[in-house]
């Protein structure tokens, strides 16, 4: 492993190159894990692919011309100092506020080390273009914050539709009702995937608001509403005492805020 001080100009133009193509490769995972249930996320992700290839694209021109055509094998864990990075795009599922954080950070890690690069470069073409990407990386890394408060809380109400009906295929393929007695497919498909479109279009209006806190109390005012329903439906069609059944449906809505709040902050 070397120090970061120990790198001469090409190494650190292959560093960049090779950090840019995984960047690349990332942003394209989650794109890809996302898409059905973000869509607009996915876009989001997508697009930034596509600049950290250009990005790439640019540092191998400028290789070449300073250096030929070989590029030596040198990456991130091959250099002191970087962040080793967890793989969340191997997750069968992701969250997509862990997406937003972990692409905050993987941007704001790239532009220091672009900066710092740019420092120790002798080469004015090598140091102009280095500073080029830290601005370019920093753009990304506001999009990348931004996400939350410009596209998401728009996008999730019509978003919650296709979540209703990813639950809705989940629940009708589960069993055809001939062992559980959970009742005919279509049907529990159908209430399951209106129920988790209704829930997740009311989670995501609040945040239309542009007050924060309020469109929180709103949301949270929503969820109370959503838990009460849930409790009377319990106790109706499936004779369980309303109490109990209240005392479930918060139990669960508390472990299932905790998770979210744990995976927020992953």
């Amino acid at each position: 492993m070397k120090r970061f001080a120990d790198l001469n100009e090409q190494e650190i133009l292959a560093l960049a190159i090779s950090n840019e193509d995984e960047d690349n490769r990332i942003y394209r995972s989650f794109a890809d894990r996302l898409r059905s249930a973000y869509p607009e996320t996915a876009a989001m992700y997508d697009k930034m692919a596509h600049e950290e290839i250009g990005h790439r694209d640019m540092l191998l021109d400028l290789h070449r011309r300073k250096f030929g055509d070989f590029l030596p094998l040198i990456r991130r864990q091959d250099v002191k100092g970087f962040v080793a990075r967890r793989p969340i795009w191997l997750n069968r599922t992701l969250s997509i506020e862990a997406t937003r954080k972990f692409a905050e950070e993987m941007e704001y890690e790239t532009a220091r080390f672009y900066r710092r690069a740019a420092e120790t470069a002798h080469d004015d073409s090598v140091r102009h273009l280095l500073r080029q990407l830290a601005a370019a990386e920093d753009k990304h890394e506001s999009l990348a914050h931004e996400l939350g408060e410009k596209i998401t809380p728009k996008a999730r109400a019509a978003e919650a539709i296709g979540a209703g009906i990813s639950m809705a295929f989940a629940e009708a393929l589960s069993d055809d009702g001939s062992l559980t007695g959970r009742g005919a497919p279509v049907v529990r498909g159908a209430v399951t995937g209106v129920m988790t479109a209704i829930g997740g279009v009311g989670h995501a209006l609040p945040y239309l608001i542009p007050h924060f806190y309020v469109a929180t109390s709103l949301a949270c005012a929503v969820v109370v509403v959503e838990l009460g329903v849930i409790s009377w439906i319990r106790t109706r069609y499936m004779d369980t005492p309303f109490l109990q059944a209240a005392f479930q449906v918060l139990v669960g809505g508390a472990l299932v805020f905790a998770a979210g709040i744990l995976i927020g902050n992953s």
